[in-house]
């Protein structure tokens, strides 16, 4: 076995999963929290997107609009990644099978990958631009590739819970 293999097995047969996997109220528990923190982290996110392709809270700059919902943002996507965690631990190998979860770790990465470029990018010029309505082209195309991604990433969430049987 590889050491992957042995990782997946090591926290599928954990107390955590078993409880999980075995409670008939645990899994759907966790997994409301979980949709209840991916709504948060949608919701503030496409927030500050709709800001930067120029929809929404125009009047307000970038960076004070960012400086106060990345704090919120942050916290439940940490609220989201734990529970996702303990979700996925209570059967790993079922979901490591599933190609819309798959899909959603590689739309997750795509996400924070377009976050790190627009930072790059866009966020290191901000000072010239915040306080436009419409920022530059740079920003608004993030902000509209954050959208689209995030769409997608809840879309497979949503596909995992009708391909795979877990309980």
């Amino acid at each position: 076995m590889s050491q992957f293999s042995d990782l997946v097995a090591f926290f599928e047969d954990s107390g955590v999963a078993e409880a999980i996997r075995e409670s008939d109220t645990l899994f759907p528990s966790v997994e409301s929290v979980h949709v209840v923190a991916i709504c948060l982290v949608v919701g503030t996110i496409l927030t500050l997107d709709l800001r930067l392709l120029g929809f929404a809270s125009v009047g307000r700059p970038v960076s004070r609009l960012s400086s106060a919902i990345l704090p919120v943002t942050w916290g439940a996507f940490a609220i989201a990644a734990t529970s996702g965690f303990l979700l996925f631990i209570s059967n790993a190998t079922k979901y490591l099978g599933n190609g819309y979860f798959l899909a959603k770790l590689v739309l997750i990465c795509a996400a924070w990958l377009n976050m790190v470029i627009f930072h790059a990018i866009s966020a290191k010029d901000m000072p010239q631009w915040d306080k436009q309505a419409r920022p530059p082209m740079s920003a608004r195309i993030a902000g509209l590739l954050s959208i689209l991604l995030w769409i997608a990433v809840v879309a497979c969430g949503r596909w995992i819970g009708f391909t795979i049987q877990v309980l």
